[in-house]
């Protein structure tokens, strides 16, 4: 038997780790980190950082290489095939380091619950055959943290939220009914298709990290700013992770 625990922590910062998340990785037999190419080299050293940090024991850390999707084609199926990829990625390592069961541990970006597909590729392992047990460890949302930064709440008063991704928010436009739109995994900056006029932007990047970055006010005024500081952040670093929230303006946001 195969217990995996899908912890959550938050942006990188192990300040931020809850201390569920410290006992769960404190208990694991073995902690897979993925290696995603020397661009984004910059995400498995903050992971390794994490471990650093907080492991005591005799922990065992191995890193992988993560499958890379599909950039062309259909992007349902793109996807679906690429965790397939991961999925028998997973089946590898397990196979290799815990032949004969354990406690793993995968160290999962914000929350397990929130845009993040570890939850389904762990459901294709266990509908595979793998006798695999899921417990998920909850973690602080760049969400959580982009308000916070800005010290701002998340909703307007009585008012609804839509938390969305950037490819919906250039297909589909404003969502109906919110007064308050998260925009997640922006390949770039989708809230260009809006019509800025009467709209707010509090934008993030790297939210919680040294290196973060936060720009806010209306859309109309600061839209170029975040496209520019976006490109220049992104070159420095070979990635960037951001978020944004967008709320149409009303007198009363408490």
């Amino acid at each position: 038997m195969i217990d995996l625990d899908l912890i959550g922590v938050a942006t990188g910062n192990p300040d931020h780790l809850t201390a569920e998340a410290v006992q769960a990785m404190n208990s694991a037999d073995l902690i897979l980190l993925p290696r995603k190419g020397d661009a984004k080299s910059d995400l498995i050293d903050l992971r390794r950082a994490i471990c650093a940090r907080v492991l005591t024991g005799p922990t065992r850390i191995v890193a992988f290489d993560m499958p890379v999707r599909a950039a062309g084609g259909d992007y349902a199926h793109a996807v679906d095939d690429w965790h397939d990829a991961i999925a028998a990625a997973w089946r590898a390592q397990i196979v290799a380091h815990l032949p004969e069961g354990g406690r793993l541990a995968l160290l999962v970006w914000g929350d397990p619950a929130l845009y993040d597909s570890s939850l389904r590729i762990a459901e294709r392992l266990r509908a595979s055959g793998l006798p695999l047990r899921v417990r998920v460890v909850p973690g602080l949302t760049s969400l959580q943290l982009l308000t916070a930064a800005h010290a701002i709440p998340l909703n307007a008063l009585a008012g609804a939220v839509t938390i969305t991704t950037g490819r919906l928010l250039r297909a589909c436009g404003w969502p109906d009914a919110a007064d308050t739109v998260v925009v997640m995994l922006d390949s770039g900056c989708a809230f260009e298709v809006l019509e800025p006029e009467g709209i707010s932007i509090w934008w993030g990047a790297y939210v919680g990290m040294p290196q973060e970055t936060l720009i806010h006010g209306p859309l109309a005024t600061v839209a170029p700013r975040i496209a520019a500081a976006r490109a220049n952040l992104r070159a420095r670093h070979g990635w960037i992770m951001d978020i944004y929230l967008l709320r149409k303006n009303r007198a009363d946001v408490a």
